[in-house]
């Protein structure tokens, strides 16, 4: 039988920073504008983390019956590994997806915006067919696009817009910075299984772009997040600035991938990234409620 612990490890903790991150700047947006509403945020808090974490065990499900998780160095895979049979995995996807519908259900009530019903299914379906499905995209190297769009402009602004009711600037600029840092750790993740990736036929960007370009993306992701807080800074939010006190944490992510660590040694690149997410996500938050 599967023990709560690993489930707890296929629900990868460590990629939960991208779930939580865009409803912190989003929350600071909606703040700038006066028009932050707590419930309202702690509904899109759970909207985004089951969504995270049903991507995940969907992702675990949908690799597992493949055979593409066989061999992998990163962490457990219920599915490939054999601690839990594909069909308590899937379960475990769609409950977590039903959490989101109904979190998200009730932030369509409270705010009457019921076009929002339709972005929610798509953003369920977008994780569902990440790896799901006939023609699973995130074969095809998609997968950071559609990071960008849902844990980036879509959870960010989607945050913001559920309290203010509007679309904000700053939102919009925060949700590409969020966004940059989501794909910055998918690259990561892709990077270190790209050479199992390879063998089995799954054309990550990572393995489309090859090792050298796929370091620097993630660099240039990286810097895009920092250059973004000065702009907000400039545009006329000039404590978004505090956004750059999280930046060590991004040196520490990155120096890895400039060193050329590979297998195992980007293990915690993952994990410092998500991090420096955070990190960046509640200082920037910060930064744009008290500007």
């Amino acid at each position: 039988m599967t023990t709560p612990s690993e489930w707890l490890a296929g629900a990868r903790p460590r990629t939960l920073p991208a779930a939580i991150a865009p409803v912190l700047v989003g929350t600071g947006a909606a703040a700038a504008v006066d028009a932050a509403d707590l419930p309202r945020a702690l509904l899109a808090l759970v909207v985004a983390l089951a969504l995270q974490v049903g991507v995940n065990y969907a992702n675990d499900y949908s690799d597992g019956i493949r055979g593409t998780d066989a061999d992998r160095v990163g962490p457990l895979r219920l599915v490939g590994s054999g601690t839990a049979t594909p069909s308590a995995v899937l379960r475990a996807a769609w409950l977590s997806f039903g959490v989101a519908a109904l979190a998200g259900l009730v932030l369509v009530v409270l705010t009457q915006q019921w076009w929002l019903l339709a972005l929610g299914a798509a953003a369920i379906a977008a994780a569902w067919y990440y790896t799901g499905g006939s023609r699973p995209y995130g074969y095809s190297g998609l997968g950071e696009l559609s990071v960008f769009v849902f844990f980036g402009l879509v959870a960010t602004v989607g945050t913001a817009y559920v309290q203010a009711e509007r679309v904000t600037p700053s939102a919009l600029v925060g949700g590409v910075a969020i966004g940059a840092l989501a794909c910055a750790i998918l690259l990561a993740n892709n990077l270190r299984d790209a050479p199992t990736d390879a063998e089995s036929g799954k054309r990550t960007l990572a393995v489309r772009l090859g090792s050298p370009r796929t370091r620097s993306l993630f660099l240039v992701l990286i810097a895009l997040a920092y250059v973004l807080a000065v702009a907000l800074a400039i545009a006329g939010y000039p404590w978004a600035v505090l956004a750059l006190v999280s930046a060590p944490l991004a040196v520490r992510a990155a120096l890895p991938v400039i060193r050329q660590a590979r297998g195992t040694d980007l293990i915690p690149v993952l994990r410092d990234t998500g991090m420096s997410e955070l990190a960046y996500a509640a200082l920037l938050a910060l930064g744009l409620a008290v500007s």
